[in-house]
């Protein structure tokens, strides 16, 4: 199997909701929930980007289970850096840096140049989602695309709903993994 990915980012310091909480004992029930759903689903590959949250975690666990993995960001890893991984709260810079300096040594990061800031990250998801369809054709293995959240559209602009939609498109199943209780 191969694991498209995509999921909430650990909450802003000023977040008047909770989708993914930034305590320790949250991250690691959500990085069990991310292994168990990898070990169950016999992933051998995972592509996803790589912000703090539900991207690091399944990149970290993907990692220690020897999985393949493929991180596709929109931008050079320094400014993905500073806009998608520390700029929230706890200490993602150091797991981004392992994880990447991993993935680049393989030769399995993609930085892709979208066409505009208003739709980068939408554009990285549709690239996970073909990047994972072409990995399944080629290691001729199925494809699941993976949702890490809270099982609630954020409305217009939710990037993980969109992510969803687009791997609906493409005949992908998709599996929930919830960051709350």
């Amino acid at each position: 199997m191969i694991v498209a990915l995509a999921g909430r980012r650990v909450d802003a310091v000023d977040s008047k909701e909770s989708r993914f909480a930034p305590t320790k004992e949250t991250v690691q029930v959500v990085r069990q929930r991310i292994r168990t759903l990898l070990e169950t689903q016999s992933a051998i590959g995972l592509v996803s980007s790589a912000a703090c949250g539900a991207d690091l975690l399944a990149l970290s666990e993907a990692g220690s289970l020897g999985l393949r993995r493929r991180v596709v960001l929109p931008y050079d890893r320094w400014k993905f850096r500073a806009t998608s991984v520390t700029d929230r709260p706890g200490d993602w810079g150091f797991l981004y840096d392992k994880v990447l300096d991993e993935v680049e040594k393989s030769g399995d990061l993609l930085v892709i140049q979208p066409n505009s800031e208003d739709n980068a990250y939408a554009q990285t998801n549709h690239v996970i989602v073909d990047e994972a369809r072409a990995l399944g054709l080629q290691l001729h293995q199925a494809v699941t695309a993976v949702l890490v959240w809270d099982k609630k559209s954020r409305g217009e602009g939710d990037l993980t709903e969109e992510f969803a939609n687009y791997a609906r498109t493409k005949g992908i199943p998709i599996v929930d993994v919830p960051t709350t209780s």
